[in-house]
């Protein structure tokens, strides 16, 4: 399944990221259900300061269409539909072009068109499901379900068993298999199965390296069977699409309504040929798919329901936190030379999760994503987890993105300067703030006494840091006011002391104590003019 729109800003993003890391063992056993766990009643989740994304959005409804058409007419992209979401509403839906070139009908939000690899996340989201019921853990050998994968021959002898976790991650040591595996989307689970028994071919060692591999997703598909006892395709429609009432997403495209029904095409020898539409089959679930913008918008209205971190209801058909851990990268790689989507040089570190690519931007823009490609298929979509919105296109040629994601970005974050939520500030550290500052500027004892924590000191003498601490001061000049904190989270924080000659700048952290103490302060003197 090829993932050429995935990041396209970056050098070699695609979804073909990784370099291994080992993650904390939260997957070390069967997990069962828990109860609600007890909670602060003092938390106060992430929330937007100023909330007109909506409305900025439709606002940019006209611009964002003429960019499609671009597109469409420069790609050679017969149909593309494309949508928008803000939280969990679709705020934008349109499309341009046709489904079908011989009937020459439109294509529409409405129209179905076969995704591709964004089926991934969906058989992710299935194992965790799982797991999360008890029924599996992500640690355990893949081979405990598929015996015909007992009998492997590893590159070398030190190597560990593939897991299940090894195959949502995309480290069993599988080689890539674009584009082999796009056809073999037919194929029965016989042919998935004697393929493991026969032997199959490494790359690397399993739990190395990242490689993308289709044959592993469709072997999560067949171990979802094992385990749920029901056909792979019949449990993810039970379990998730019904759930999320995706009722106009299908497994065979002989299911859908020929009028909605996107046709493939590819651009060969300046003209548009027609691609057959494969049958769903056993490598249906790292592919199969075919959806509607307006029921795929419901999924990443779900994924994006995950944020921010809450109390409340969680009635899934997964967990909250089960979602942020879909998301959540794993074996991450650092791009030093990666660039934004305005060519400006900008680190990024990505990597791969449970169906989804995850990448963090040296501005601090998070996106998750996926792209999907079959032959007469290219899809992607993408949403942003501090801002509440996602995006999502399908169009009708092969390995084909169905955007410019680099205008697009643009058109959000540059020219509508979209901002993401923020943290607001615990009572604790709004309380050691206002305190810290008194101290910072008096030595106060009795303040002293009562805030600092028993490592205070022992790290650096008391006479040492006030006489640093004084040497800011000193510089800064005559203090004007004290700035509000900014909040890294509950219990971290910094905060200005603006001043004649410029400002002293405080961070400070608190202690894990039931009564939050501080343990580190670092206090220096910024020139300039006070704010």
């Amino acid at each position: 399944m090829k993932t050429k729109a995935l990041l396209p800003f970056v050098m070699a993003l695609l979804l073909s990221l990784g370099a291994c890391k080992t993650e904390p063992n939260t997957d070390a056993g069967i997990q069962p259900a828990v109860a609600e766990l007890p909670a602060s009643a003092a938390y106060q989740p992430a929330r937007f300061e100023t909330d007109d994304r909506a409305e900025k959005i439709r606002g940019v409804g006209p611009e964002l269409q003429a960019l499609i058409d671009k597109r469409a007419e420069e790609a050679h992209i017969p149909g593309i539909a494309y949508g928008v979401v803000v939280d969990g509403e679709l705020v934008l839906a349109s499309s341009t072009g046709v489904l079908d070139l011989d009937t020459e009908l439109p294509a529409t939000p409405a129209s179905a068109f076969r995704i591709a690899s964004m089926t991934k996340s969906f058989t992710a989201m299935a194992i965790v499901k799982l797991r999360d019921e008890g029924k599996l853990a992500l640690s355990d050998p893949a081979e405990k379900y598929i015996p015909e994968m007992a009998g492997l021959e590893y590159l070398t002898s030190d190597s560990p068993p593939i897991t299940i976790k090894n195959l949502l991650t995309m480290t069993a040591g599988f080689p890539e298999d674009n584009p082999w595996g796009d056809r073999q989307l037919d194929e029965p689970v016989e042919m998935l199965t004697g393929l493991m028994e026969a032997g199959v071919s490494f790359s690397n060692p399993p739990s190395f390296e990242f490689e993308y591999s289709n044959t592993g997703y469709a072997l999560l598909g067949h171990i979802i069977s094992q385990v749920s006892g029901q056909p792979y395709q019949e449990y993810i429609r039970e379990q998730i699409l019904l759930p999320l009432d995706m009722t106009h997403t299908y497994w065979e495209y002989d299911s859908v309504p020929s009028d909605l029904l996107a046709h493939g095409y590819r651009w060969e020898n300046e003209e548009w040929k027609p691609e057959p539409i494969l049958h769903d089959g056993s490598y249906g679930a790292m592919g199969g798919l075919i959806t509607t913008i307006e029921d795929f918008s419901k999924y990443v209205s779900f994924h994006l329901s995950a944020w921010p971190p809450r109390s409340g209801e969680d009635s899934g058909p997964v967990k909250r936190s089960s979602l942020r851990e879909m998301q959540r990268p794993r074996y991450p790689r650092l791009y030093p030379e990666g660039r934004d989507w305005n060519g400006e040089d900008c680190a990024v570190m990505s990597g791969y999760g449970f169906g989804l690519g995850s990448t963090t931007y040296c501005n601090g823009l998070r996106q998750v994503t996926h792209g999907g490609a079959l032959p007469g298929f290219g899809s992607n979509y993408v949403f942003f987890p501090d801002y509440g919105v996602g995006l999502m296109a399908f169009g009708n040629r092969t390995y084909t993105s169905p955007w410019p994601l680099r205008d697009i970005y643009q058109l959000l974050f540059d020219q509508l300067d979209l901002q993401p939520r923020k943290l607001p500030v615990s009572d604790i550290l709004q309380t050691r703030a206002a305190e810290v500052a008194e101290w910072v500027r008096s030595g106060d004892p009795e303040t002293e006494a009562r805030i600092m924590a028993e490592n205070f000191f022992m790290d650096e003498s008391r006479e040492n840091r006030r006489a640093s601490i004084q040497e800011a001061l000193d510089q800064a000049g005559e203090i004007a006011s004290v700035s509000a904190v900014e909040p890294d989270n509950q219990l971290r924080g910094t905060f200005h002391l603006e001043a004649a000659n410029g400002r002293v700048v405080v961070f400070f952290t608190l202690t894990p104590e039931k009564d939050p103490k501080v343990q580190q302060l670092d206090v220096r003197f910024e020139p300039g003019e006070a704010d």
